[in-house]
């Protein structure tokens, strides 16, 4: 297949045929189940690759050929045992759904999840092949996804963490001034302003952030000024071989370059030396960073969107220890599932990332009821 990755491409071995007298009825199932898993897992990269183009679209479509590899294997084991198709795993139908609905980044962080967890190097009935197969697809995987989370890096970045501050901060805010036994209109108005203030805060930081860093990185792109002085200078004295050294080249290729630039060579010796200039990319270099009004944004509103679900309960009239526990069940559910959500991208376990939020914000805002616990009772 063309473009297909050369590591993909291992040698199908047939299976060592396992006697029907010494196969157990376990042995059936578990092998029923890996063939039912198979069929599933190459159905899922052919739907991620009718979304995808070029040599993305190759790699899945190879995939999915490898995971045919071992659906035939198991089906050879198998031979009159086969039966009817079993359902394939809750996992492998979960990756189905997404993949047919969205096909996103989601779907490649939880496929990677998946080819790292296969049973198959500890089990006696695949190959070697197959096991080293698995371990070879989670690497795929793995790159395919990280070109998304690059995609999404700048402006996802900032509306997630800005999210996870809105919760975190404003249940602190609100649980600490509710401990002190005010009344619920002073904590609904203090976490309001805490909301606009954050909001504000965060998207004027973002701003500056990403707009800085983004000037930082188009201070070090090289100019074309080498295109227009190379004409005027003395071939003798030549500082633009010192141009080229600065940007990394060695001596050699910067003498190369510099009698290029001044038309002493006419040849194309090494298509990295040659009379071309530098292009300017036609698309944002500096993709992974966002741009600084697009993270200002995100910042913004999702910072405004996690702080306004700790004040929910007191827009809709409860009151004391009542709204407390409230915001509190209403944040801790925001918050694992911006938990999960990283987990899933950085192709870590979700579960863990959003019990480690959890951990966190409660923790903290723990921390700020028993301050307003103390400065309530100094106060009364």
């Amino acid at each position: 297949m063309a473009g297909a990755p050369r590591a993909l491409a291992v040698e199908y071995q047939e299976p060592a045929l396992t006697p029907q007298g010494t196969r157990t009825p376990a042995d059936i199932k578990r092998w029923r189940q890996y063939l039912a898993d198979e069929r599933a897992e190459a159905a899922t990269y052919r739907y991620l690759a009718r979304k995808r183009g070029g040599e993305e679209r190759d790699i899945l479509l190879a995939l999915a050929q490898a995971e045919g590899r071992h659906e035939q294997h198991w089906r050879a084991l198998l031979g009159d045992d086969v039966g009817k198709p079993l359902r394939p795993s809750l996992r492998n139908r979960a990756l189905g759904f997404l993949a047919r609905r969205f096909g996103s980044v989601f779907v490649l962080a939880l496929a990677q999840r998946a080819e790292g967890r296969s049973p198959y190097a500890a089990d006696p009935s695949a190959t070697n092949a197959m096991a080293a197969d698995e371990q070879i697809h989670e690497e795929v995987v793995r790159g395919l996804a990280t070109r998304g989370r690059n995609r999404l890096s700048g402006n996802f970045r900032a509306a997630v963490f800005g999210a996870n501050d809105g919760l975190v901060s404003n249940l602190a805010l609100v649980m600490g001034i509710g401990a002190t036994g005010v009344s619920s209109a002073f904590v609904l108005f203090s976490g309001i302003a805490g909301l606009l203030a954050g909001a504000l805060s965060m998207g004027a930081g973002e701003y500056v952030s990403v707009r800085s860093q983004r000037e930082l990185l188009t201070a070090s792109r090289p100019t074309q000024v080498t295109l227009t002085a190379a004409k005027e200078l003395d071939i003798n004295a030549n500082e633009l071989v010192l141009v080229y050294r600065a940007r990394g080249m060695s001596p050699e290729a910067a003498e190369h370059r510099a009698a290029e630039r001044m038309g002493r060579f006419s040849c194309d010796c090494d298509p990295s030396l040659s009379l071309q200039p530098e292009r300017t990319e036609p698309r944002d270099e500096h993709e992974s960073v966002g741009s600084a009004i697009g993270a200002a944004a995100s910042s913004f509103c999702f910072f405004a969107s996690g702080a306004i679900i700790a004040v929910l309960p007191y827009i809709f009239g409860l009151s004391g220890i009542s709204a407390i526990v409230t915001a509190c069940v209403l944040v801790g559910l925001a918050l694992l599932g911006t938990g999960a959500i990283v987990g899933l991208l950085s192709g870590a376990s979700p579960l863990k990332r959003a019990l480690r939020q959890l951990a966190i914000g409660l923790g903290a805002a723990g921390a700020t009821y028993l301050l307003g616990l103390a400065f309530g009772v100094s106060l009364g």
